[in-house]
């Protein structure tokens, strides 16, 4: 991988960082304790809170995931391991990384 190719791919990585981040800090208030709220109609209304709460939890979960799946991949960027799979060495096409920054494994060696 060439010099731009690599600065070009740390950028991403680094954006989509940036991006989780900014989703997350504005996701909390949606994780936060669901208290009764004596002005809304009953047991429904906080089933919905409650149901709310766990999808925004769920979110971020899946945001943390992608989060240290990124710091992985930066770190194999620092190695010079970026761009080639763990399993088999080969490179990985540039399209796959362009839709999976954090992949670390050829289509063959993920799918088998």
């Amino acid at each position: 991988m060439n010099e731009s190719e690599r600065t070009h791919f740390e950028t991403r990585i680094r954006e989509r960082l940036a991006e989780l981040q900014a989703v997350s800090a504005s996701g909390q208030q949606a994780q936060a304790i669901v208290e009764l709220d004596q002005q809304a109609v009953g047991r429904l209304s906080r089933m919905d809170a409650l149901q709310n709460q766990a999808m925004a939890k769920a979110q971020q979960a899946n945001r943390d995931v992608e989060t240290r799946r990124l710091l992985a991949a930066l770190e194999r960027l620092e190695s010079s391991e970026f761009g080639y799979c763990e399993d088999c060495g080969e490179r990985i096409p540039d399209g796959r990384l362009t839709l999976d920054l954090a992949a670390s494994k050829c289509v063959s060696c993920a799918s088998g």
